[in-house]
């Protein structure tokens, strides 16, 4: 047992969950979720799309906005606000940038 009050598992670079979001055409797109940020009382989640074509080097992390469909069902949403979009890219940057310095 370590001495230190963390699980190492919990920082495993290549334990993602996958996720599968179908787009407005019905066409799916595989992502893994590399974090979830609550921040001023919403929830966000932050993907990196997952390439079917090798010779595609998609390595752009998007972030998509937690909210409800017309039936009140959970879906995410693009954030189209700028201000929005930039608090949140902020925060998780400083969430990366916090971890890399651990």
């Amino acid at each position: 047992m370590t001495d230190h009050p963390h699980n190492h598992d919990e920082h495993d670079a290549e334990e993602f969950d996958t996720v599968i979001l179908t787009d407005d055409e019905g066409k799916d797109h595989e992502f893994l979720h590399l974090d979830t940020l609550e921040l001023d009382g919403s929830t966000y989640f932050v993907l990196m799309p997952i390439s079917e074509d090798e010779s595609e080097e998609d390595d752009e992390a998007i972030i998509l906005k937690l909210g409800k469909d017309a039936e009140g069902g959970e879906m995410l949403l693009d954030i189209e606000d700028d201000e929005e979009w930039e608090k949140v890219a902020d925060a998780w940057e400083n969430l990366v940038d916090a971890e890399d310095d651990e």
